[in-house]
């Protein structure tokens, strides 16, 4: 499905949609306790996969009021202020049918450990852009703590077949592929018998979102540690020990806001804000989650920011922006919203120490190169780097393609606020994986939507 954007200006209040990268957890942890409430979780379809593999799993989600159990299929999982876990206990069952994690590469990775819990086989699948992303780095791992764990092609991707049980045990693991094959060995690892010890054999990538699981961990009643040094980032590698039981204070966790969603608000206020006003965001406490730091990546480029870190209030108004050279290693998700904004900004915007990224629902670096030049903006694309040309961009509107990755869509979007004439952004079904009211928002504050 297409949406069509027409230049506008932005203004008033919206809250932030809550985290993905938190829910799923929450969601996970919760599956793994003998029962918890997920408070404020994001309902979308990434995170609908992860609460259908607690359902094959032998838990339930349902919403707290009302609604049908999900023990048969949470496809239809409704948005719910509260969602009620019962949980496993740390002991899955095996499915019993093959489980589809749709879209979603955070669930693949995160319950492909699981699986390896249960003491028979489990099939994981998707569709073709999961089945397209690298999860063999994984798969050697668990097969070096004694779980036949294969690709059934052969090329460490999707489908896959895993046979439990997992006891635990000391693992090598490259952490410049995808942080989330350590969360998923985190996580499981705490109620093996043994307890789980990863030593990465790389630098880690992405580590603010291993300091997420940390974080959450913790709110659960899990120990989970970093070696030499405090935080993920530095890690030499993480030990859990085992025997654990998940069980959060009051049975009860509140998931915080999505600073990965909150970058496209932010972007949209800097570039767009009525003269006359601003872009209000309500939801933005503080957290682990590595992508804050738009807030200050967008300060550096030029933009007014005033962020109420206790009220968890962030504030932007509309300024001249100039390009930088910023690194996302270990923030992939904001290489499309840095993009826009560097093709809006005065300048060059060097993204650097990206290559990670090209390996997402698409590759983010060619996506927003080739669909950010169809706009008139002027790119070069280098393996690890992605060079945005603001000084000779002019950006007019034109039918672009979201590539089937909510994170091109909601970018593109912001550019096409800016972008002369209407824009046609193709596939805006896709925000439904992490931002479900996106387009929503943005007509709230006053965005010249049509749908």
């Amino acid at each position: 499905m297409d949406v069509r954007l027409t230049r506008s200006n932005l203004s008033g209040t919206v809250r932030a949609p809550p985290s993905k990268s938190y829910t799923h957890r929450a969601l996970l942890a919760a599956g793994y306790s003998d029962g918890a409430t997920v408070e404020s979780p994001l309902v979308s379809a990434d995170t609908r996969a992860t609460a259908r593999a607690v359902t094959a799993f032998g838990g339930s989600v349902d919403p707290r009021e009302g609604g049908e159990s999900t023990s048969d299929d949470s496809s239809d999982l409704p948005d719910a202020d509260a969602l009620v876990v019962d949980g496993f206990d740390g002991r899955p069952d095996v499915p019993n049918d093959v489980l589809d994690c749709a879209n979603s590469g955070t669930t693949t990775r995160l319950v492909t450990a699981t699986a390896a819990l249960a003491d028979g086989g489990t099939v994981l699948t998707g569709d073709a852009s999961l089945r397209s992303r690298p999860q063999g780095p994984l798969l050697d791992a668990l097969d070096e703590l004694g779980v036949r764990a294969e690709s059934t092609r052969g090329n460490g991707q999707a489908p896959l077949v895993v046979f439990g049980p997992l006891s635990g045990g000391a693992v090598a693991l490259p952490g410049d592929v995808s942080s989330q094959y350590v969360t998923a060995l985190l996580m499981a690892g705490a109620v093996t018998d043994d307890g789980i010890e990863v030593s990465l054999t790389t630098e880690l990538k992405s580590a603010p979102y291993v300091d997420i699981t940390l974080e959450l961990l913790e709110a659960f009643g899990i120990t989970a540690e970093p070696v030499g040094s405090e935080t993920a980032a530095g890690a030499e590698g993480f030990v859990v020990p085992g025997g654990q039981t998940y069980a959060p204070p009051d049975g009860r966790y509140e998931v915080p806001g999505d600073f990965s969603s909150i970058s496209y608000l932010v972007a949209g206020g800097a570039v767009a804000a009525d003269p006359d006003g601003s872009v209000r965001i309500e939801g933005a406490q503080p957290s682990a989650q590595g992508d804050a730091a738009i807030v200050e990546i967008a300060t550096r480029m030029g933009a007014s920011i005033d962020w109420d870190r206790e009220a968890g209030v962030i504030t932007v108004e509309r300024s001249s922006l100039s390009g930088i050279e910023i690194d996302v290693g270990d923030t992939p998700d904001l290489l499309p919203t840095i993009a826009t904004l560097g093709a809006i900004a005065d300048g060059d915007t060097r993204i650097t120490n990206c290559e990670h990224v090209r390996y997402k629902e698409t590759d983010r670096v060619s996506a927003m190169a080739e669909e950010l030049e169809t706009l008139g903006a002027e790119t070069t694309e280098e393996p690890d780097v992605l060079t945005i040309h603001g000084s000779e961009s002019e950006l007019r509107g034109a039918t672009v393609d979201g590539r089937a990755d909510h994170r091109i869509v909601m970018s593109l979007a912001v550019a096409a606020l800016v972008a002369e004439g209407t824009t046609t952004i193709r596939g805006r079904e896709h925000v439904d994986v992490s931002f479900p009211g996106f387009f929503e928002t943005m007509a709230s504050l006053g965005a010249a939507v049509e749908r």
